[in-house]
């Protein structure tokens, strides 16, 4: 008897934005026969699972992308779009109402958001996407959450890399509306528990990517640094087995977080500082840490030990 030919049958090929979003056990949009899941579900599923760790990478001020993606409540930034996409002035945003990826204010004003829920496992790409949408979208019309973006341009590709973009921390939300703007009960209901739970925030004058804290009594500062985890990690374990790791007086590194390919150390800070006192202990650590980060000797004893003991303070974000 002869065996049954198990010979594969090729799926249709079909543009990723003509899929519509379907149940993982329903027949395939293409017509294949096989369901959704073993079908075209598989590259949605696939292109999920796909983590681009560094994805601000080679942006300009990347370490504040990350920072008003994961760590600054209220702030903006400039940019700008390539000729190719227009040359249109944007302003990026830590959040934007309801979490909307992004907004044309009726004035004209585009603005895109970084902290938003869900993605495709590549922020710029998702963030790129959700400006495009804004830029075609009528003035007055927000961009809301949808199904995962199909393959398409980075912010690498967007934006105009010569750029510098500046930063702008806010007391709150108010830079989400134009003036005179007519609030929705739901949009006024979100900017009022946004600016009720904003938690006060300072950039340093200075350091790129450094942000004074208050958190109801105590004060921190946490620093988006640039280099790479395993020679930065070196080279603070340096100045901590040397006793040079505290910021200031009664102000010790307590740990670092990973988030988007970048750690992001945090030290403790006395009840009473403020941002503008830390301007020169910043840049005299910068200083410390830049003498420690082209130091190539193999790390001693002490300063393995105190490596051992930073790497178990960090934790991932993202």
């Amino acid at each position: 008897m002869g065996r049954k030919s198990r010979r594969a049958t090729a799926a249709p090929v079909l543009d990723p934005g003509d899929i519509p979003v379907v149940g993982g056990r329903e027949p395939c949009p293409c017509g294949s026969g096989k369901r959704y899941k073993a079908c075209h579900g598989r590259d949605t599923l696939a292109r999920a699972a796909r983590l681009v760790t560094r994805p601000f990478e080679g942006l300009p001020a990347e370490c504040d992308w990350v920072a008003l993606r994961e760590i600054v409540p209220a702030a903006t930034m400039s940019a700008r779009t390539t000729p190719g996409y227009g040359g249109v002035e944007v302003t990026v945003a830590s959040v934007l109402p309801l979490a909307w990826p992004a907004l044309h204010r009726a004035d004209g004003q585009v603005l895109v958001g970084l902290q938003t829920t869900g993605g495709s496992g590549d922020a710029s790409r998702d963030v790129a996407h959700a400006l495009l949408r804004a830029l075609d979208a009528e003035p007055g019309t927000s961009v809301v959450e949808g199904p995962l973006p199909p393959p398409g341009p980075r912010l690498q590709d967007v934006l105009d890399l010569t750029v510098a973009p500046e930063v702008t921390v806010h007391e709150g939300f108010d830079f989400w509306l134009d003036a005179g703007q007519e609030l929705t009960d739901e949009v006024r209901h979100s900017l009022e528990q946004a600016n009720a739970a904003v938690v006060p925030t300072r950039r340093v004058a200075g350091a790129e990517a450094a942000y004074w804290v208050r958190i109801g009594n105590r004060r921190h500062l946490r620093w988006v640094l640039p280099h790479a985890e395993n020679d930065l990690l070196d080279a603070l374990a340096r100045l901590h087995a040397a006793g040079g790791s505290a910021l200031v007086d009664d102000g010790p590194y307590v740990g670092a977080f990973r988030a988007h390919g970048l750690l992001v150390p945090v030290w403790d800070l006395p009840p009473d500082a403020t941002a503008e006192q830390l301007e020169a202990p910043a840049a005299a650590f910068a200083a410390r840490l830049a003498e420690a980060l082209a130091d190539t000797f193999p790390l001693t004893p002490d300063q393995r030990r105190a490596r051992s003991g930073l790497a178990s303070r960090q934790l991932t974000l993202r």
